[in-house]
């Protein structure tokens, strides 16, 4: 198991950041990758929804379902996200720093499994960069969103 959090500084007011974070057809403008996202069961953006994203990394096709855990916008976002060999929890906060100022910062926890726990052995410290990547990947975003 590996927990981590990293944050991020959006000068954006939070309400604004909720609103870019919370559309999921916002997805494909910050994660380069993903290929698809579809809704599976439930009531989307609710708690137990599930939805399946489909990435392409490197050549190869990644696909993960996302279980949505906890929502109580703006404070707080939580999900699931399991792949093969992979199970990560994700917490994310939203907070106000001042009037166009937010930090968001996100706890994670991975249980790896298979192949993906060796590989984890030599790249542990791949995975918290990874995210402080796609967290910055986000600000930009949002940060030049214009809708």
């Amino acid at each position: 198991m590996m927990k981590y959090t990293n944050e991020v500084m959006i000068d954006l007011p939070r309400e604004r950041v909720i609103e870019l974070f919370d559309n999921p057809d916002n997805l494909v403008k910050w994660q380069p990758g993903l290929q698809s996202f579809e809704h599976l069961s439930g009531e989307p953006g609710r708690p137990g929804a599930k939805s399946r994203l489909v990435y392409k990394e490197g050549g190869r096709r990644v696909e993960m379902v996302e279980t949505i855990e906890s929502r109580s916008l703006p404070e707080e976002f939580a999900a699931i996200y399991e792949a093969k060999g992979v199970w990560n929890a994700t917490r994310s906060h939203f907070e106000v720093v001042g009037p166009t100022t937010t930090r968001w910062s996100m706890e994670n926890e991975f249980r790896l499994s298979g192949l993906m726990a060796v590989m984890a052995i030599f790249m542990r410290g791949s995975f918290p960069k990874q995210t402080q990547t796609e967290m910055e990947r986000f600000k930009v975003f949002a940060e030049g969103a214009t809708e």
